[in-house]
């Protein structure tokens, strides 16, 4: 990274909580080197940095649509469903996290538009920490939903006792627990400084002035807790526990057990669908050409936009995939808008009695 001895420009580029090896130290383009090390110029950034601010105005729709949709999942779980069964369970957890996530765009979306931090130190580190904990706890809770599919499906006598409510109430806290570890180094690193030049403040990454703290150590270590914990490591375990479960169903040809993994594996799917581009993108190193720059620039932009819409999109997922659901949402209508009982088939569905000690089965199917 270019060090204080160089020009500085005045062309601000803003830098989201993603990017996380991307310059740290200030917000300023530098001037870039050929072969010889001779200044070229600096390396001007306003096109992509325009077309994230102009994407950013998204983000309220996704929120708003996010709290909408994942909030009616609660209602109905909650009034519909049991929470002693293990998929339940997960599930809520699922939605809580994919909430928690999305709570920071608002925020990420007024920073990106204005190019400057409005909402002061602690809600940097607020904002930095959920940013996070709502993408780690989701992608653990998605891998959590497969390996207990996993478990009905290939080992089902023999899983029946171990799946009990215990067992999903524990799995749920190491979790969050992972999770909140996993947190620590964006709490430490996120923090707001204001620019001399410019008079503005900002909230990313910012090393400099931590005592007892090696900076790059700890970026680099997030980065590759990230890579393998979760990207590679929740990937590896899906593919393997839907290979057995595929296995397993052609085998018993039993229509009934692939009705009880299809939502999962259509939500966790969707999941590496939005999220790959964005982690692929990431994991292509940077060029020291600025033409480049700009183009990993566009492509960040875009693929993390991608990336946001499984947050506010799952929900439709429920109502289109799982027919329980679909049931216990018309029931719901109909309650709230009684006109509506000529226009919708409402076939009652009785609230789930079963543990899963006796059933495989997804609530939610």
């Amino acid at each position: 990274m270019p060090g204080g001895n160089q020009r500085q420009q005045q062309q601000i580029s803003l830098l989201t909580f993603e990017e996380k090896m991307e310059s740290t130290t200030s917000d300023y383009n530098y001037p870039y080197y050929d072969k010889d090390e001779k200044p070229v110029g600096p390396c001007i950034r306003d096109s992509d940095n325009l077309l994230g601010a102009q994407l950013s105005t998204i983000y309220y729709f996704m929120f708003l649509f996010s709290l909408f949709g994942n909030g009616l999942v609660l209602v109905i779980i909650h009034r519909f469903e049991k929470l002693t069964t293990v998929t339940n369970i997960l599930l809520l957890n699922l939605v809580v996290s994919s909430l928690i996530f999305m709570s920071s765009l608002p925020f990420l979306g007024v920073y990106k538009q204005l190019s400057y931090w409005i909402f002061g130190e602690v809600m940097c580190k607020i904002v930095g920490s959920v940013y996070y904990l709502g993408f780690y706890s989701s992608v653990l809770f998605l891998t959590l939903l497969t390996f207990d599919r996993y478990l009905g499906v290939v080992y089902c006598l023999h899983a029946s006792q171990v799946r009990n409510q215990r067992y999903a109430l524990l799995s749920c806290a190491v979790v969050w627990l992972v999770s909140g570890l996993a947190c620590i180094p964006q709490m430490i690193l996120h923090r707001t400084f204001t620019h001399n030049m410019t008079n503005k403040t900002f909230c990313q990454e910012h090393p400099s002035n931590l005592k007892f703290v090696d900076a790059d150590k700890l970026r680099d270590s997030t980065f590759y807790l990230q890579l393998f914990l979760f990207l590679l490591f929740p990937l590896i375990v899906i593919v393997y526990c839907y290979v057995r479960i595929a296995i397993t169903i052609m085998s018993s040809k039993v229509v009934t057990k692939f009705k009880t993994v299809r939502l999962i594996f259509i939500i966790v799917l969707l999941f590496f669908i939005c999220w790959t581009p964005f982690n692929v993108v990431q994991l292509i190193p940077e060029n020291e050409s600025c033409d480049e720059k700009k183009k990993r620039g566009y492509a960040l932009q875009v693929t993390r936009d991608i990336a946001y819409i499984y947050f506010w999109i799952s929900p439709i997922f429920y109502t289109f995939v799982g027919k329980k659901f679909q049931s216990y949402f018309r029931q719901l209508l109909v309650k709230c808008f009684p006109g509506l009982k000529k226009h919708i088939s409402v076939s009652q569905v009785s609230r789930t009695s079963m543990s899963t000690k006796s059933t495989p089965n997804v609530e939610l199917s």
